[in-house]
């Protein structure tokens, strides 16, 4: 009983481990011809034998969990739902499949897949998926003096799309650690607080045996 504490210390160290590292996806060669009701296929391959997030960063830079797909090939979508009306999901180790339904100008932006292997998060490289640009004539009634001052204005108040995306992905991977770390933490108040009654009930018989 007297080294519980310690191993569990140990064992709270272990969720600190962080890093990134490679993991593969691929998309169709050619995405510049995406057409809305499209369907999208992407894929993640990996060599361990782990489940796989996959995640969408928006055009507004805002991260949305979309599915995981576990091992054993169970695929639980947002709001822990076991299927979805926009995606299909699927494994064929070592891949993993996602697949948007009806492209819609809502799906447009980065995919990652990510994986969690020994308490560490690895990121696979953006895959971009955006509908091709439209273009639009410029009104000539305008003073292009105020043209210029409403573009410096609204990119004042948009954020920067990698400042956004790094917030973000720190804040994902942060759920990962400090959860299980929290947990671990628990655990260890635990340990003590049994060690300590156990050590009370103990001195009463052989107080030299409390020791830590």
């Amino acid at each position: 009983m007297d080294t519980a504490p310690a191993l569990l210390l140990l064992f709270t160290l272990g969720f600190c481990e962080y890093g990134h590292g490679a993991i593969n996806a691929r998309s169709p060669k050619d995405m510049t011809r995406l057409q809305v009701g499209q369907r999208l296929e992407l894929e993640c391959r990996i060599t361990i034998h782990s489940g796989v997030f996959w995640i969408q960063q928006d055009k507004a830079g805002s991260l949305h969990f979309i599915v995981f797909i576990s091992s054993t090939s169970q695929a639980t979508f947002e709001g822990n739902h076991r299927a979805s009306t926009r995606f299909e999901a699927r494994r064929e180790h070592p891949l993993y499949h996602l697949v948007v339904k009806s492209f819609t100008p809502r799906d447009e932006g980065k995919y990652f897949c990510v994986m969690n292997f020994n308490q560490r998060l690895y990121f696979s490289p953006a895959l971009l998926a955006f509908l091709p640009a439209t273009t639009t004539v410029a009104p000539t009634t305008r003073d292009p003096t105020s043209q210029s001052g409403t573009v410096e204005d609204l990119s004042l108040q948009t954020p920067h799309p990698e400042r956004r995306m790094q917030e973000d992905l720190d804040f994902f991977c942060h759920l990962f650690i400090w959860v299980p770390l929290a947990g671990a933490c628990l655990l260890l108040l635990i340990a003590l607080l049994i060690t300590i009654v156990l050590c009370q009930r103990k001195a009463h018989h052989n107080p030299s045996r409390c020791t830590f």
